[in-house]
């Protein structure tokens, strides 16, 4: 019974909004009537209706459309590399034995490397999981070699096992990238724009990861090599942020923001943190980097600049001495001048700071990070120092 009275309810106001109208037109001293009647209403009303639900249906159908078209281009293009990758491998093996045993001997070392360094992260049951598609495609290669080819079926085994390798690694990288940005996000930082930074400071001669010049046309390879390259920014960039304690001293005496200046009383903006103690004390590095700066600087009296690899300067002034030159290369929390009163200071004190692109950071949130994001940070810095050294 409800269902009708709604039902009879919209009728009715459908029927009001489509009744008979008359419109009259004075024109030239003559008067016309015109007249649109309540069904004509209705049937342009559905028209118009019909044609905006048409032209939904049609355009919902072509974006549908677009992406199936994308996605089975995509699902090609892979599977396009896979094939010419396999018909490449076995067109290899035909031409020369000695040459593949040496590509993938010279392989096996880069990965031995790399897994020295990175696959102790691998969790157990990823390193227990059961073939996925592609193991069982490398597989069904294998057999196809070493029944076209059998003097190169160890070979064919081999090189399975390290796509396989190269495919952990790659998971492997990605979950590493993932806690360093997610650390990074913890300062309140962009990780994007301090693994750019990160980058900035690379070079070296190119050399392909196969033999030959040849670039590796398996998509799994370019993937590893992708996947560690962005791990290695942004763990470059987690472990520059300055965390480590600037003084030896845990007394601060003036924060970040807006204060009274202690010369004219007068309400100004304070660009760090202030942290005093005797005359002497040490200063020590919030983090590894390159001092640019070391000398008289004006209000700031003896100060001290580091750079460091994300972009990130720190700034530690009214200094009483300095323990390292400009372009000197300093680890963390290395002592690198003693605590003073020169420039515009009241007292024995560091000011300290930290800028981005020349802009000033409050300090704080990274001296009073979470136990976690350190924890992540350190290990991260390791890795970093590793992997430099290798």
């Amino acid at each position: 019974m409800s269902l009708k009275i709604r039902l009879s309810g919209w009728k009715d106001r459908m029927a009001g909004w489509f009744i008979d109208r008359e419109f009259f037109m004075r024109a030239n001293g003559q008067v016309r009537f015109l007249k649109i009647s309540a069904r004509l209403q209705r049937r342009t009303a559905v028209t118009l209706a019909s044609v905006i639900g048409v032209w939904l249906l049609v355009t919902f159908d072509m974006a549908i459309n677009q992406l199936t078209v994308s996605a089975q281009r995509l699902a090609l293009t892979e599977q396009k590399a896979k094939i010419e990758s396999a018909e490449e491998r076995v067109a290899s093996y035909r031409g020369s034995i000695d040459e593949v045993t040496k590509d993938l001997e010279r392989r096996q070392e880069m990965l031995e490397s790399l897994g020295d360094q990175y696959l102790g992260d691998l969790p157990q049951d990823e390193a227990q999981a059961p073939a996925s598609a592609n193991a069982r495609e490398e597989d069904e290669t294998v057999k196809t070699i070493s029944a076209m080819i059998p003097e190169a079926a160890g070979l064919a085994r081999l090189e399975a096992r390290q796509i396989r390798f190269a495919e952990k690694m790659t998971k492997v990288a990605r979950a590493r990238t993932s806690k360093a940005e997610a650390a990074i996000r913890q300062f309140g930082l962009n990780p994007e724009v301090l693994a750019r930074q990160a980058r900035n400071a690379q070079g070296g001669l190119f050399e392909p990861f196969s033999g030959k010049g040849k670039d590796v046309r398996d998509p799994r390879f370019l993937n590893l090599a992708a996947a560690l390259g962005r791990m290695d920014a942004m763990e470059r960039a987690l472990a520059a942020i300055p965390t480590a304690m600037p003084a030896a001293s845990m007394m601060m005496s003036s924060g970040f923001g807006y204060r009274t200046d202690p010369f004219t009383g007068s309400g100004a903006m304070h660009a760090g943190l202030d942290f005093m103690g005797p005359v002497g004390t040490p200063i020590l590095a919030a983090a590894e980097g390159r001092v640019v700066f070391a000398g008289f600087n004006g209000g700031y009296g003896n100060a001290i600049e580091i750079r460091h690899a994300n972009g990130l300067v720190t700034r530690y002034a009214h200094l009483s001495g300095l323990n390292v030159r400009r372009g000197q290369m300093v680890e963390r929390a290395v002592q690198i001048g003693r605590m003073g009163s020169t420039g515009r200071s009241t007292g024995s004190h560091l000011h300290f700071e930290v800028r981005l692109n020349g802009q000033a950071i409050n300090p704080r949130k990274f001296l009073e990070a979470n136990p976690d994001v350190l924890k992540v940070q350190t290990v991260a810095g390791h890795r970093a120092d590793s992997a430099a050294k290798e």
